[in-house]
């Protein structure tokens, strides 16, 4: 009978972010200050780097510091 409503991660905080899956993400520019400088100091430790953005999800962060590093995007 309650099989249509156990989807409970759909809620997390995150709202605007939750729903896009597989588009990217949109951070602030404090929050891109912040991961960066987390990444200095922990590396790819994203649950601890998630624990100081509200709302944010440790893929979230993960995905977003990938596309924003990666050799596809890091022309010169």
């Amino acid at each position: 009978m309650g099989d249509k409503n156990h989807s409970s991660h759909e809620s997390n905080g995150g709202a605007e972010g939750a729903k896009r899956e597989d588009s990217k993400v949109e951070f602030s520019e404090d929050e891109e200050k912040l991961i960066a400088r987390m990444f200095s100091l922990v590396g790819e430790r994203w649950s601890l780097i998630a624990g100081r953005i509200p709302g944010r999800t440790a893929e979230e962060i993960e995905k977003f510091w990938a596309s924003k590093h990666s050799a596809s995007n890091h022309q010169r």
